[in-house]
């Protein structure tokens, strides 16, 4: 409970990263914030042309199933790349000023939501625009944005400490990454798949994430509860081993930086 009333104290330090979180990543450039819907929409051209081609689906809506699919693997991906080095890129501030250190990783997961709520948008003008629509599921978006955020926080937690002593995790993760987009059912349904292979693609925390997505989005029905509460569960346990983790690593922090 300690965490939270520190968080609580330095609200306003919260507050005040989360902007310039959001502010940071479009300085200097003209369209600014306008990026948060541009990158995805470029992305998704890409995507839809080139994938649309080699998996030859024949489906109209197939842009907006990959859309549903892109645009949270966007959020996940910028996350959890800032997170990785939010310690070494604010190494000014941690050398001369106390303040809760966990409060870095988390402003990179709020602002990332932020962003995301904005890029949404997206999605709810693509249904919109193909015909798919939009039904009362959508109710159900902030539980799953709920999920994914405490997931990427645990994550966050443990990559942010660990990163400080193991530089080299920059090349690593990159490349983790790239190999779980291709291991997640976006550009592709995993019914597709032989079962072996499904076994293992449902151990992807981010499949059933993303098929709780289509399901509100594209198909208009509700999510796999049963897999949703475990990966709750999973993500909220991630949270407390990363937690604990960040707290035992950041003693160290300002010797490494």
């Amino acid at each position: 409970m300690n965490i939270f009333k520190k968080i609580y104290n330095y609200r306003e330090l919260l507050k005040t990263n989360v902007k310039k979180e959001i502010r940071g990543r479009y300085k200097n450039s003209i369209l600014g914030i306008l990026w948060s819907f541009l990158n995805p929409l470029l992305q998704l051209v890409v995507y839809s042309v080139i994938f649309g081609a080699l998996l030859a689906t024949g489906d109209k809506t197939y842009p907006i199933y990959i859309c549903v699919a892109l645009i949270p693997w966007s959020f996940f991906t910028t996350v959890i790349t800032q997170a990785s080095f939010t310690i070494i890129a604010n190494e000014n501030i941690i050398k001369k000023v106390y303040f809760p250190r966990e409060i870095l990783p988390l402003s990179v997961v709020v602002s990332g939501a932020v962003n995301f709520a904005i890029s949404t948008t997206i999605i709810i003008a693509f249904v919109l625009i193909y015909g798919v629509g939009i039904s009362w599921h959508i109710l159900l978006y902030p539980l799953i944005l709920l999920i994914q955020c405490v997931l990427q926080l645990g994550i966050s937690f443990i990559l942010s400490s660990i990163t400080v002593y193991f530089r080299d995790l920059e090349h690593i993760i990159g490349i983790i990454l790239l190999a779980a987009f291709y291991g997640t059912p976006i550009v592709y349904k995993i019914e597709q798949l032989p079962e072996n292979l499904q076994v293992i693609m449902n151990l992807n925390p981010m499949t059933h994430i993303i098929n709780a997505y289509r399901n509100i989005f594209y198909y208009h029905q509700m999510p796999d509860f049963k897999a949703l509460g475990i990966l709750f569960g999973i993500s909220s346990l991630l949270v407390l081993i990363g937690y604990f983790t960040f707290k035992k690593l950041q003693k160290g922090f300002a010797e490494e930086l």
